[in-house]
């Protein structure tokens, strides 16, 4: 609203300054009507033509820096305080996390952090605080829209773990050997991958590293920096994990695929019938999952678990025509919930 009314003065302003000119301009260029010549008034009237356009073209000039300082300030307060609200929406994930915590028990999906937000209209979560201006008819609508959702990081494969003591875990290496043939890409991948990540975990420290080590990746789009093609990242997106700490799977939240991967001789179908039996039951000991399977390796504490640590949370804020998303990977120790690292992006401009 403020930007509206910066814009119409600045508009009000060129306009008085360029009539007061041109006029003036006129007046001064005219002859007096009892001395004037047909050729002096020609030439008068030319010169206060040219005078009025290069008037013209530097009111136009100065009104278009008003008008994109304006602009930049309106941008720059828009996203200031999108900010504010996405570092407020993360605080609120921590602190469902830090209740689900003071509940204990097992981590599974039907606990209240796993449910989404969906889009809603942030003027609807301050409605319910009787202290704020949201129902203030005097004041502008902030028209703005919050989404988002907690996930468990440790439902899926932690690509770290193929690193154990500076070296390529075989027993590792084989979990995701499997997920590769259950995904069908290609195995060569996968050994650059190992390659390329334990080179780049021995140089992190490392201050004479070569310039040709890879940076230890943070996100799974960085995994292009170690090998892997657009294609294989996008498919191992809903299965892998980069959490830099060696963390087991958490059975109550893992899918088919990571279930199946996580043990030799558990087939795809055998997976799906423990998750359809979780849905019934979570599970709340490792030894309640191992009862429903008849024969084979059963989930180990070092390898599975029914608990979580590690969560990412997405926040997405949309406002006009711009919108402002957020990722985040939180750690829970107890009712500590801290923040590894945040990545915020502009996905796109609404049309």
């Amino acid at each position: 609203m403020r930007s509206r009314h910066k814009k119409a003065n600045v508009q009000a302003n060129l306009k008085t300054i360029v009539h007061a000119t041109v006029s003036a301009t006129v007046r001064s260029k005219l002859p007096p009507a009892r001395t004037s010549a047909p050729r002096q008034g020609g030439a008068a009237l030319l010169s206060a033509m040219l005078t009025v356009a290069l008037v013209a073209s530097f009111a136009a000039s100065a009104l278009w820096q008003q008008w994109r300082i304006v602009e930049i300030e309106s941008a720059e307060r828009a996203r200031t305080q999108a900010q504010w609200i996405l570092t407020g929406a993360l605080d609120w994930a921590r602190l469902i996390l830090r209740e689900d915590a003071r509940s204990g028990g097992a981590d599974h999906l039907g606990e209240p952090w796993a449910l989404p937000l969906q889009e809603a209209r942030l003027s609807s979560f301050l409605a319910a605080d009787k202290n704020n201006s949201a129902g203030d008819t005097t004041l502008p609508a902030f028209d703005a829209f919050l989404s988002g959702q907690i996930t468990d990081a440790q439902s899926r494969l932690n690509l770290f773990n193929l690193i154990d003591n500076n070296k390529v875990s075989e027993a590792d290496f084989a979990v995701f050997e499997r997920l590769f043939q259950l995904l069908d890409l290609p195995p060569q991948e996968l050994t650059q991958l190992a390659v390329r990540l334990k080179n780049a975990n021995e140089a992190k420290n490392d201050e004479v590293a070569s310039s040709q080590t890879a940076v230890l990746p943070q996100r799974l789009e960085q995994l292009a920096w170690l090998g892997l093609s657009t294609s294989s990242i996008k498919r191992l997106q809903a299965y892998v994990c980069l959490i830099p700490a060696r963390t087991a799977l958490n059975i109550n939240t893992a899918s088919a695929q990571a279930l199946s991967a996580s043990l030799p001789d558990l087939s795809l179908s055998q997976a799906q019938r423990l998750v359809e039996e979780r849905t019934r039951k979570p599970w709340q000991q490792l030894t309640e999952a191992n009862a429903l399977r008849e024969k084979g390796r059963p989930f180990s504490a070092e390898r599975h678990s029914v608990t979580s640590r590690f969560f990412e949370v997405y926040g997405r804020l949309r406002q006009d025509s711009l919108a402002l998303q957020e990722y985040s990977l939180v750690q829970r120790d107890g009712l500590n919930v801290k923040v590894i690292w945040r990545d915020r992006s502009r996905p796109e401009d609404l049309r």
